[in-house]
């Protein structure tokens, strides 16, 4: 593999939990995070994340909270589809929620998850409409960046630049891209794209891929096999910083191109593990289970504002095309090389293997050092916690990790802003 930096030497000495640096740790295999009793203490979780079985049937909904980490190592929550935020002092004391103000003190009525940190402001996903909202870390608006797409990724790379890996859908085809945004301006540069052809066909046309269209309004769909899409790409660009340099990967692929922070393209590669297959006896496992669960539902609800027959009319509809799928089922489906990548606080990039399964609780990790070797597979495990490692759910800080996860034991709401130790 040709040679690319994949990490940043920091001048001076890092504060880290032991005397080891993180790739010392990563060497020795499994990775056990040990929560830091310390931190956090006496939050009322129960009232701190209320909102966590905010939906119309009481269901958990914590993947739509997300945290971002501040300068001074204070914490932001993202409540999705709240109009508010919940901000944690760096010990992980619990201190207030907030939200977006306008210059004569009246709160947005609708706000968008915060994405990131830069030049001192904090800068929010985008909205339907492209609206990027620009504030500071009290909510004191300042302004708002506009852009024409959806955005899977949007990081900063410097105090004046936003890399976003972005989404669109034309007429005939899907279009992926990343682009470099100047925050000053709002001035963009493409620097990399690909387009995939869309299927006009009718009916149901791609396997594990489910809908159905009410005869009022509206519709819903489901999917039953991970690492399988009928929108575009399987997996999205993924983007992350490395030194003074953007990377972006592609999981279905697994190429990796390094661009400076004006959109040169410096170098392009490929990664050279082996890439991983849900075999035919797996997809059918995972298949009949999920025959098996929708089965179970006596009463569905897809829609509210249909009746009870048509709810068990769109059932019926998904339960018959999974069994047909599962008929077809006749050959190894191709895994992405990677599902994301995390930075550790040494500089080094981790990819990690994509789960063959929603919440699969091993996470393998690819780790570069400076020249880009490869230089181990390790996994996180964790006793207390059942892991979600994605870049909104886990941060790392002076060689701990700040995660929102969910507690194994825990009484009401199980959600948690936690500090991890790393250790063998």
């Amino acid at each position: 593999m040709r040679k690319f930096v994949f990490t940043i030497l920091l001048s001076g000495i890092l504060m880290s939990v032991s005397s080891q640096n993180l790739l010392d740790i990563y060497r020795k295999g499994t990775v056990k995070l040990i929560p830091d009793t310390e931190y956090a203490q006496n939050n009322n979780w129960n009232q701190v994340f209320e909102t966590y079985y905010d939906t119309i049937y009481n269901r958990p909904m914590g993947d739509r909270k997300s945290l971002k980490l501040l300068p001074d190592g204070s914490v932001v929550v993202n409540h999705q589809y709240r109009n508010y935020y919940s901000k944690f002092s760096p010990d992980g004391k619990f201190i207030k929620e907030f939200g977006i103000k306008n210059s004569k003190g009246k709160q947005f009525k609708r706000i968008d998850p915060i994405a990131g940190v830069i030049n001192d402001n904090l800068y929010t996903k985008l909205d339907n409409m492209g609206n990027m909202v620009c504030c500071d870390f009290n909510g004191k608006y300042i302004k708002t960046l506009k852009l024409d797409y959806m955005a899977k990724q949007m990081i900063p790379i410097s105090d004046t630049k936003i890399a976003v890996a972005g989404w669109v859908i034309w007429k005939d085809q899907f279009r992926d891209f990343v682009s470099i945004v100047d925050y000053e301006t709002n001035e963009e540069n493409v620097i990399w794209e690909h387009f995939t052809d869309r299927s006009f066909a009718k009916g149901h046309t791609t396997m594990f891929q489910y809908s159905y269209t009410f005869k009022e309004r509206g519709m819903f769909s489901i999917n039953t096999m991970p690492l399988t899409n009928d929108k575009g790409l399987t997996s999205h660009p993924n983007i992350a910083v490395s030194g003074k340099e953007l990377v972006i990967a592609i999981p279905d692929t697994g190429e990796v191109m390094v661009y400076d922070f004006n959109g040169k393209l410096k170098s392009k590669d490929k990664i050279d593990w082996a890439r991983n297959y849900v075999s035919v006896k797996e997809q059918k496992e995972i298949q009949q289970r999920a025959i098996d669960r929708y089965k179970s539902i006596k009463n569905p609800i897809f829609a509210s504002w249909v009746s009870s027959e048509e709810n068990k009319e769109a059932l019926k509809k998904v339960i018959s095309e999974m069994e047909e799928d599962f008929k077809n089922i006749s050959k190894p489906l191709a895994v992405p090389v990677f599902s994301n990548i995390i930075k550790d606080s040494d500089g080094n990039l981790l990819f990690f293997e994509f789960p063959k399964e929603v919440n699969a609780n091993k996470f393998n990790v690819w780790i570069y050092k400076e020249d880009g070797q490869f230089i181990s597979q390790s996994s996180f495990v964790c006793d207390d916690y059942d892991l979600q490692i994605t870049p909104s759910k886990i941060v790392f800080r002076d060689g701990y990790i700040y995660a929102l996860q969910t507690l194994k034991k825990a009484s009401g709401v199980p959600l948690r802003l936690v500090r991890f130790k790393l250790t063998n």
